[in-house]
């Protein structure tokens, strides 16, 4: 343990890995663990699809031609097949691009220039306007809202979900108009939440107006053969007699390839009528090709999830190489708590306070490009300065032992100096 070491023994403990950062910098190595972005490996195991729908396929099995405009809201297969993924039936959905994030950026902007069924006005016309934003959480989810001129409130993300007394005292004050929430393996926590916070989420006084965004990117990414049960926020909202609360989303740009997918958008018949009614004068339609190229790779849920299996035999061994190096390299030393998810894209680092930005300082400059420091956070503010996100997907495994032993190393080199200090 550090906090046993004698001054001498951790002078000597810098000295000694002062060198070898010294030397690590003088390697020239260029490593990347900064996003979660599929591995070439992983992208290969969809590249069937390029030859898809194929030669003269141009039509659904209801008949229609999706070469041509129409179907705003999506093939009907489609939205069931995302029906399956996000436990609801298929016309509590509508299907849209490649990306999810637009979907959630749309949804947001919407509500300020139009408002939301069940509200007065534009959230715009009502002054300032907050939202929740559970932390560590998705730093994209967070730069959405600031963009569009919300006030931010962190959230302490515990392990069974957003600390709900807090989010309960906190959404009483009607200002506040939503809560992001990554409901399985969440980002970069690994944590799934619970049914309790799933109800206490749908029950909470609330403003009218209030919605939950629920990205459930992680539904089906799983790296172990236990699967937690992710809760059903859509009947749980029913249940509590609010039943627009909540807008669900997810999509395949992990699934399949990542700038060629499908997302999708779950909700309430009134959030979903006035979703249509936008998207009407938005678009005359969307990548139906697309859609049918999906449906056709994939046929059912079954085949899906047949998919993610392989992606997992990919993605697991990376994360256990993350796990052993830190076991190895910082366990029992009091230094560093880390994650171990059974699912989705990052391992959670919480190294000793107030040293994230300096270890992510010295990992650049020994070659290891991370996230920048307090990305997980509202306004890139980690009060702790503390948390750092790892995202193992894309680099080849070489890569990643090469990577977790500068990043461990510069992890005890800035706790000792820390100690000394």
């Amino acid at each position: 343990m550090l906090q046993e070491m004698s001054k001498d023994d951790l002078t000597s403990r810098e000295n000694e890995l002062g060198n070898q950062f010294n030397a690590a910098c003088q390697a020239g190595l260029k490593l990347d663990m900064t996003r979660g972005k599929p591995s070439p490996e992983q992208l290969d195991l969809a590249n069937p699809m390029l030859s898809l729908p194929g030669d003269g396929v141009f039509t659904d099995s209801d008949g229609v031609d999706c070469r041509n405009y129409g179907g705003i809201d999506g093939l009907p297969q489609m939205k069931a097949l995302f029906a399956d993924i996000l436990g609801c039936e298929p016309q509590d959905v509508i299907v849209s691009g490649n990306s999810s994030l637009t979907m959630m950026y749309d949804a947001v902007a919407r509500a300020v220039l139009f408002g939301v069924p069940g509200g007065e006005k534009p959230w715009s016309q009502q002054g300032t306007v907050r939202f929740l934003c559970p932390a560590p959480g998705y730093d994209r989810h967070f730069e959405i809202t600031s963009h569009l001129g919300f006030e931010l409130l962190n959230v302490e993300l515990t392990d069974e979900g957003p600390d709900m007394d807090r989010v309960e005292v906190l959404a009483s004050d009607h200002a506040v108009k939503g809560i992001w929430c990554v409901p399985r393996y969440s980002n970069p926590t690994g944590i799934t939440y619970t049914d309790e916070v799933a109800r206490r989420l749908a029950t909470m006084n609330a403003a009218p107006d209030f919605r939950i965004f629920w990205d459930n990117a992680y539904a089906e990414h799983h790296l172990t053969e236990e699967q937690q049960p992710v809760p059903d926020i859509l009947q749980a909202c029913r249940d509590a007699g609010h039943p627009d609360r909540v807008l669900m989303f997810t999509s395949t740009s992990k699934i399949t390839m990542a700038g060629a997918g499908v997302s999708a958008m779950a909700a309430s018949p009134n959030n979903i009528d006035d979703t249509r009614r936008h998207l009407s004068v938005q678009t005359i339609g969307p990548d139906k090709l697309n859609q049918l190229r999906h449906l056709n790779f994939f046929k059912n849920i079954e085949g899906l999830r047949a998919h993610m299996a392989r992606i997992g035999k990919i993605l697991k061994p990376k994360f256990d190489l993350v796990n052993e190096l830190l076991e190895h390299n910082l366990g029992g030393k009091g230094i560093a708590t880390w994650s171990q998810p059974k699912g989705g894209y990052f391992v959670n680092v919480n190294a000793p306070d107030d040293c994230a930005r300096t270890i992510i300082d010295m990992a650049e400059k020994a070659g290891v490009k991370l996230t920048p420091a307090g990305a997980p956070f509202a306004y890139g503010l980690d009060p702790q300065n503390r948390v750092i996100r790892l995202a193992p997907s894309f680099p080849p495994l070489s890569d990643i032992r090469q990577a977790m032993e500068i990043f461990t190393l510069c992890v005890e080199l800035a706790a000792i100096r820390k100690a000394l200090n």
